[in-house]
């Protein structure tokens, strides 16, 4: 049995519109039928400034056929793309280094991190929006893009499904060391490596696990695989 959803009065995003215009975010997950031994009873809308998260009561079976009743909490910011730009002949990836505060005040000494491109489809495709983010954080216009995985990037908590791709570059076109929009205050820098620097620095200052999943892919089975 699906309990009614949980809302305060007058709740930004459950019965009145949110800073983004939403309403009925509190229904998420109360229609879902895919897996019989979970029975989502209730959804309760705990904030939504502009991500969202949310506290879920769950009836779940067990092995021995019984039921009981648990809570998850999931943050919501939607689904992601990121790009390994890669250019075979000279051996060489892109990558950028920015500011993340999340990593700073979790122990980061300095918060800058390396990455590949990367950034949240909003209302685009996959395809079409890690094209976009390629050309806002690296300068690049990139084509004939190649699909490598999708990957559930932290299933205990976070929703978000990054859709993982890669592309040729040229490094002749490059137009400087900086890029980024400077109207949502990134200020970003370029870094070109050799795909075998980048593979020794994992662990060291390369700890992004985006980056740090498609550099392996790159020298395991993607465009440097014959390097080995």
């Amino acid at each position: 049995m699906v309990d009614s959803p949980t809302i305060r009065a007058s709740q930004p995003g459950a019965d009145i519109p949110d800073a983004r215009g939403r309403t009925g975010l509190h229904r998420t997950g109360l229609d879902l039928r895919g897996n019989p031994k979970v029975e989502v009873r209730e959804v309760e809308l705990i904030a939504s400034p502009w991500h969202v998260l949310r506290r879920t009561t769950l009836n779940v079976q067990d092995r021995d056929g019984s039921w009981s009743t648990q809570q998850r909490e999931t943050y919501d910011r939607g689904n992601g793309a990121t790009i390994l730009l890669h250019h075979p002949e000279s051996r060489r990836v892109l990558l950028t280094r920015q500011f993340r505060y999340p990593a700073y005040v979790n122990g980061h000494p300095t918060g800058d991190l390396i990455e590949t491109a990367a950034g949240l489809l909003d209302d685009d495709d996959p395809e079409t929006a890690v094209a976009r983010e390629a050309l806002e954080e690296t300068g690049y216009a990139v084509e004939a893009l190649e699909h490598v995985f999708d990957v559930y990037m932290s299933p205990g908590s976070v929703t978000e499904r990054l859709h993982f791709y890669a592309a040729v570059y040229d490094p002749a076109t490059r137009q400087g060391d900086w890029a980024g929009l400077a109207e949502e205050g990134e200020e970003i820098e370029l870094l070109e490596l050799d795909i075998d620097e980048a593979i020794a620095r994992i662990g060291d200052d390369i700890i992004d696990a985006k980056t740090i999943m498609l550099l392996q892919w790159a020298k395991l089975s993607g465009p440097f695989a014959a390097d080995r």
